[in-house]
């Protein structure tokens, strides 16, 4: 597009948020799917091998550093917004499969479950009528915590040339970009850096507040 590292810095300031949203929705939508309704539910409501596999196989993703990781998946795909989202993706499953999981084992135990398979609820009528909304809770706050860490590890990649190409305009990019323009025209740097920091900082806010809301136990209740 011919575009500076100025204009584009210019330029990005009315699109930077539909990139950054269409990546961390989808990016949590997919891994959230992957994670919870499949692995984390069926671990948790099964139990015994396959539990226990489906746990080891999220053990070996996390024992990884996810930003690496990630970084790793993109190099191996290619750099675009399509696969920055599903290396995102495949690093977040493992930890809605382990929160989701712990949830479900504790709800298992509980009388309404038993009473659920006594009277023949099929065990997707237990899933879908018992047991989701009862960890939509944790879910939703895990979601609000997990966009800032999108943002972040979305942000890492394009500074290290590994995100969205050119001429899209992404934060880290424009972080790299900046960089030897410091000392005459700090704010190109400066800028896009105190709004990772900004908008991480809302979504982080917004998730201890909806824990708060959301959780009878951090109510007092």
């Amino acid at each position: 597009m011919g575009l500076t590292v100025r204009s584009r810095h210019t330029y990005s300031n009315h699109i930077w948020r539909r990139v950054s949203v269409i990546i961390a929705v989808t990016a949590l939508t997919i891994g959230g799917g992957i994670g919870t309704l499949n692995l984390g539910f069926t671990a948790g409501f099964y139990g015994g091998k396959i539990d226990t596999l489906l746990m080891r196989f999220a053990d070996i993703t996390l024992a990884f550093p996810l930003i690496l990781f990630a970084i790793l998946l993109v190099m191996v795909l290619g750099p675009s917004m399509l696969n920055v989202i599903i290396a995102i993706s495949l690093v977040l499953w493992a930890r809605y499969a382990r929160v989701i999981r712990g949830e479900v084992l504790g709800l298992m135990q509980r009388d309404f479950i038993a009473r659920a398979k006594v009277s023949g609820a099929s065990d997707w009528r237990i899933m879908m009528r018992h047991l989701l909304p009862n960890v939509m809770p944790t879910l939703i706050v895990l979601l609000t915590l997990q966009v800032g860490w999108v943002i972040i590890v979305e942000a890492s990649l394009s500074f290290l040339g590994a995100g969205i190409p050119p001429p899209t305009p992404a934060w880290g990019s424009m972080l790299a970009d900046g960089r030897e323009y410091v000392s005459t025209a700090w704010w190109v740097t400066t800028t896009p850096g105190i709004a990772i920091m900004l908008v991480v900082l809302a979504f982080n806010l917004a998730g201890d507040w909806l824990r708060e809301r959301l959780d009878p136990k951090q109510r007092g209740i």
